[in-house]
């Protein structure tokens, strides 16, 4: 099963790193409130970053290294998404 690792940017500017399998539910419900308890109190949330990854675990790996970067790092990585 596809899975995909996301960054949102949060309207207060921060950014959030996530997988899910099904992204435009996944960004519903962080809209919504329910998505984490991180973003619950950051609406509205924008998607800035998608990676498609085989699996689950691929893409629980590719999410702890994108976790590790700075948010300068992150914001290049943004930058290369077409």
């Amino acid at each position: 099963m596809e899975y995909f690792v996301y960054i949102l940017r949060c309207a207060d500017g921060s950014l959030y790193t996530g997988i899910t399998n099904d992204l435009l539910h996944r960004l519903r419900r962080h809209n919504a409130g329910t998505g984490a308890k991180y973003t619950r109190s950051r609406r509205p949330v924008a998607l800035v970053f998608k990676e498609s990854c085989p699996d689950k675990s691929a893409a629980l790996r590719r999410e702890a290294q994108i976790k590790k970067l700075s948010r300068e790092e992150k914001l290049k990585i943004i930058e290369k998404e077409p």
